[in-house]
């Protein structure tokens, strides 16, 4: 219960990040990736904030023997850049740019009911249910 709490409460304060930063806003998030138009370099201040608090939040959190609510700590165990990852990457990036919206912040705009909002995780949802299948159909050849 403990841990279904804590993950309820850092959702809802990273969408409240989300929200207060703009980072929800398709237009704001455009304007900071047309560099060579009318560009809005906010973004990058809050970006650059996320860095720091991660930075400092991990630097504390793994001084730690445990963490507070399981047994160990989680950490990614692989740090190799393959095709994939970086064909995954490219895809998120190229509709990032296109879309002005990345999960997170789709998500968290769903609850002022904008349509684009809906329409990018409803799309977002069914491309995961494809990718998912076709993995398997490989896996299973």
């Amino acid at each position: 219960m403990k841990i279904s709490i804590s993950c309820l409460l850092a959702g809802v304060l990273f969408g409240c990040g989300l929200t207060v930063s703009q980072m929800i806003n398709p237009a704001k998030v455009i304007s900071f990736l047309d560099i060579s138009g009318n560009w809005d370099p906010s973004l990058a201040f809050v970006m650059g904030a996320a860095l720091t608090i991660t930075f400092i939040g991990y630097r504390t959190v793994l001084k730690r023997k445990i963490p507070l609510l399981v047994d160990k700590f989680q950490l990614p165990s692989r740090s190799d850049a393959d095709a994939k990852l970086i064909f995954g990457a490219s895809i998120f990036g190229i509709g990032w740019g296109i879309a002005g919206l990345c999960p997170g912040p789709a998500i968290a705009s769903i609850s002022f009911g904008g349509n684009n909002s809906i329409i990018f995780v409803v799309t977002m949802t069914i491309t995961i249910f494809i990718y998912r299948y076709i993995l398997y159909i490989f896996q299973t050849c």
